[in-house]
């Protein structure tokens, strides 16, 4: 089970986006996360008229390492810790550490 997964809502903790929130894209290999308006970079991509692309300077999302970002917590305001815990119908579950709130509903 993975701390942070897609679709959550994540604060940078470290780097240029300190302090910024975005929901998790995607999550690749090797530790590495894709949020929505966080690590904004520029690429330059040539036009290729076959497959219909314009060309010209994109903005878009680049893959951001696991340990720069932590949850959010709505109640708190703030990036908490996450750990598990395993209910009593067997089933393993994400909590926040400082209350011990379920995350996964």
């Amino acid at each position: 089970m993975q701390r942070i997964k897609k679709g959550d809502e994540v604060i940078a903790i470290t780097g240029k986006n300190k302090g910024q929130r975005g929901t998790v894209l995607r999550v690749l290999k090797n530790d590495r996360v894709l949020v929505e308006g966080l690590n904004m970079v520029k690429r330059h991509t040539k036009p290729d008229p076959s497959r219909g692309f314009a060309g010209g300077i994109i903005e878009k999302e680049a893959p951001l390492h696991v340990s720069n970002v932590m949850l959010y917590n709505p109640a708190t305001g703030k990036g908490e810790r996450v750990g598990y815990k395993v209910l009593e119908d067997g089933r393993k579950v994400r909590v926040y550490r400082s209350t011990g709130e379920v995350v996964d509903a």
